[in-house]
Order: C-alpha cells, then sequence, then structure tokens
C-alpha cells in the first residue's frame, strides 16, 4: 500500500491556486497494477494541480520510455513516449467517473489518489502497433525475423519462351 500513499494527494490542507507534484514511475509501479504489455518504465510525470473553491484541475504530462514487446518478433525495446492528460475533479453527493474528462467526487473527500490515471494515461500511451526499430533499420537479430525470411515466397525467373499460362501453374506448385 506504500504506492496508495505515494499517489494520494491531501487536497484539504492545500491553499487555492497552482500546486505541482512530480513522480517517477519505474517497474515497481506496474507490478502492483499488472499489465502484460507494459515490461518496464522509466517515465516522469508532472502534474500541475490547481484547487479552485469548488473545483479541481488536474494536468499530467509524462516523458519517458517504456519497455514493451515488439508484435512481430516479440523482441522487448524501449518506445519513448511523450503524453498528457486533463482531468477535471468536481464535488457532488456521490463518486461518479462515467465521463473521461470529469470526475466526480463526494463532498467528504479530503484527499485523491492520482495512481489509477497515471496508469491510463501510460497504458494509453503504448502504441497500438508495437515495432521493434531494429525491424526497419534491419540491425535486429531475431530467430524469429530469420524464421520468416525463410518462409518467405521466393522469386522466380520467368523465362519469355514460356507461355503465360504454364508460368502461374508453377507458382501454384512452388507454393
Amino acid at each position: 500500500m506504500e504506492i496508495d500513499k505515494l499517489f494520494s494527494i491531501p487536497f484539504t490542507g492545500l491553499k487555492e491556486g497552482k500546486h505541482q507534484f512530480s513522480y517517477n514511475i519505474e517497474n515497481a509501479f506496474f507490478e502492483s497494477n499488472p499489465y502484460e504489455e507494459i515490461l518496464g518504465a522509466q517515465v516522469t510525470v508532472d502534474l500541475d494541480f490547481v484547487k479552485k473553491s469548488t473545483l479541481m484541475e488536474l494536468g499530467f504530462r509524462a516523458k519517458g520510455i517504456l519497455n514493451v514487446a515488439c508484435d512481430l518478433t516479440n523482441e522487448p525495446y524501449d518506445e519513448a513516449i511523450d503524453t498528457s492528460l486533463n482531468l477535471l475533479v468536481k464535488f457532488g453527493d456521490f463518486y461518479n467517473d462515467e465521463n473521461e474528462d470529469v470526475l466526480i467526487i463526494p463532498h467528504s473527500e479530503n484527499q485523491l489518489n492520482v495512481a489509477q490515471f497515471i496508469y491510463e494515461m501510460l497504458v494509453l500511451a503504448v502504441p497500438i502497433k508495437k515495432e521493434h526499430p531494429g525491424i526497419a533499420d534491419g540491425t535486429l537479430q531475431s530467430d524469429i525475423l530469420e524464421k520468416l525470411e525463410e518462409l518467405q515466397p521466393k522469386e522466380h525467373n520467368n523465362s519469355q519462351d514460356t507461355d503465360p499460362r504454364w508460368s502461374k501453374l508453377k507458382d501454384l506448385l512452388d507454393n
């Protein structure tokens, strides 16, 4: 529960105005919130917390590196991220997080835990298609890539003397 304390902001003791918080997100953060896509992290999250009399504005900004597995080769690599999230926190009779941009918390609350918002922001920062940079520049050495190259269809030199109808049938035999 140490992580819960680290990410809890006791807003009742804060004066109105802008406050800044900074969090270093590392592997331990994802051990408490397991997400199989993220293997490791070195991310700095800066939070601009603006307290007003009837609401609070939160502006998250995350920069750093997430270690993820490539979709093609399953090789781990570091994906640079730079993302942000804005959240408005209002007070109401009960907790309501149905709107992704507005959070309603009960009037009786005296602190806000931002760990879940940081977690969701980082998970959404992972690209849909994760491709190791070594694939594009040809520097990645992987057993899977070697097997894919081995199984790749081979090109044939068709001579001009062969009837094109027969060459189409030969392609079927080769595959």
